[in-house]
């Protein structure tokens, strides 16, 4: 898939702010800090279209992109450690999940994986929530070129072994780096797949 236009569209603070549903969404969410606006920076082929920060909890908003004038990027708020203010803080922010689960033209979802570390019980525990809702999800390892080709594979595999111990199968995972471009193609053709 090429991508030959990209618009930013709208950030909407509750689910129902939202771009009427009436084009595909393919959702971005991960750990805060994970390398999510850099991947979808990537993607798009654009270097600042998502803000990217080095403070955890940048993303407070549903931000929607409109792709090629086809299709909707959406990206989330990370979820686990962010520097807000307690009342804004929680694990699982209400108005993601209300987006998951009610966005009735969500195709995918992509859970991002930092590849740096072991299974991590905040990624677990949101992969047994969107296996649990029927929320069709997939993974995508994020940050492979910080470690060995060996280490990065293990840790990717002892990932998917706990979530197949818990019952929470991904349709796909994909490794990639923003930093090294690792990975865009294929994302990019998985996402052109749901659209066939």
């Amino acid at each position: 898939m090429k991508i030959n236009q990209v618009e930013f569209v709208g950030a909407a603070a509750r689910s129902d702010q939202c771009p009427p549903p009436m084009r595909a969404e393919f959702a971005f969410i991960g750990r805060s800090n994970v390398g999510k606006s850099s991947l979808i920076n990537l993607l798009v082929g654009r270097k600042a279209m998502a803000k990217v920060s080095a403070t955890p909890g940048k993303t407070r908003t549903i931000n929607h992109f409109l792709v090629n004038n086809k299709w909707y990027l959406v990206d989330l708020p990370g979820y686990g450690f962010a520097k807000v203010a307690h009342t804004e803080k929680h694990q699982f922010n209400q108005t993601v999940l209300d987006y998951l689960r009610e966005r009735t033209c969500l195709l995918q979802t992509f859970l991002l994986i930092d590849t740096r570390h072991k299974p991590q019980a905040l990624d677990l525990e949101f992969a047994a929530w969107l296996s649990a809702g029927q929320i069709p999800f997939s993974l995508i390892f994020t940050k492979t070129d910080k470690l060995s080709k060996a280490a990065a594979t293990a840790n990717q595999e002892n990932v998917l072994a706990a979530l197949h111990e818990q019952q929470s199968l991904p349709n796909a995972a994909f490794a990639t780096s923003a930093s090294k471009g690792i990975g865009k193609g294929i994302v990019l053709n998985a996402i052109n797949d749901c659209l066939k």
